[in-house]
């Protein structure tokens, strides 16, 4: 997978309390592009992070409806991924995640 994709598929951490709650459990949670697949995924972890990847569990998460004062709207939906690392693994400089 060259550089520039790798870049493409993972888009930044997802930073929240049950991000954070997963990381306990070795797992990390990034936002990924729309297309990115699992093994998409698991290799631009790999080659970004210098880890092992066990698994991969990815989900789309749909956008809210929203009233504003010109009706309603939509916000936008995003896909994320759960990706589990190897026994032995951590990622120290996932500093959102804590």
């Amino acid at each position: 997978m060259n550089q520039e994709r790798v870049f493409k598929v993972l888009l930044g951490p997802h930073v929240t309390e049950k991000a954070a709650m997963a990381a306990e459990r070795n797992q990390y949670v990034f936002k990924v592009a729309s297309d990115a697949t699992k093994p998409e995924i698991k290799k631009a972890v790999e080659a970004l992070f210098d880890k092992k990847v066990a698994s991969v569990q990815t989900l789309n998460v749909k956008g809210k409806t929203k009233r504003t004062a010109n009706g309603v709207g939509m916000r936008k939906g995003y896909r994320k991924a759960y990706v589990t690392l190897a026994a032995g693994e951590t990622l120290e400089d996932f500093s959102g995640a804590e």
